[in-house]
């Protein structure tokens, strides 16, 4: 069968999404991917120019792109895609470990690693050691992503930065 008959018998969603020249929307992507995993055939749509783009988000009323349609009806974006689709959703206030899981679980690879590389072995007591090291500096890192936010925070633990605020 012709890749074209299988899309005859998929049911189609409507989607447009900003592919520019300089920027092509990720959620856009995720979109389009999101509807054919669920067997849709997507007739995409391109918002090519950013006068393209507003026009389309005033003449719907919405103040995203993507947006999707399915049987005539507004979907939405690429969340509401995901919710109308029973997957998953994070709300914003949502609490993930993920990134901390991760950190973790990569400072303890890489110090069974080096372990390797020093002693042949990757049970030692060094290891645990470089463990807590590396992770000490991967979450260094992690702060480095909202300077100004973890300056802040860091108002309300440390003695000195509470004294001498440009410290902290």
């Amino acid at each position: 069968m012709s890749n074209a008959a299988a899309n005859d018998s998929n049911p189609t969603a409507v989607l447009y999404r900003m592919v520019m020249d300089e920027h092509v929307c990720p959620y856009g992507l995720k979109s389009k991917d999101l509807l054919e995993r669920e067997g849709f055939a997507v007739d995409d749509n391109w918002l090519t120019t950013r006068e393209e783009t507003d026009a389309f988000k005033a003449k719907h009323g919405v103040e995203t792109t993507p947006q999707a349609f399915i049987g005539g009806e507004r979907v939405g974006g690429y969340t509401d895609l995901r919710e109308h689709f029973g997957k998953s959703v994070q709300s914003e206030d949502e609490t993930t470990y993920q990134p901390v899981i991760a950190i973790f679980s990569v400072a303890f690879l890489m110090a069974l690693a080096v372990s390797f590389a020093a002693y042949e072995t990757i049970f030692t007591v060094r290891a645990i050691e470089w463990f807590f090291a590396i992770s000490m500096c991967l979450l260094g890192i992690q702060k480095l992503q909202d300077v100004e936010s973890f300056s802040t925070m860091f108002l309300n633990y440390d003695l000195l930065a509470k004294r001498w605020v440009r410290y902290g």
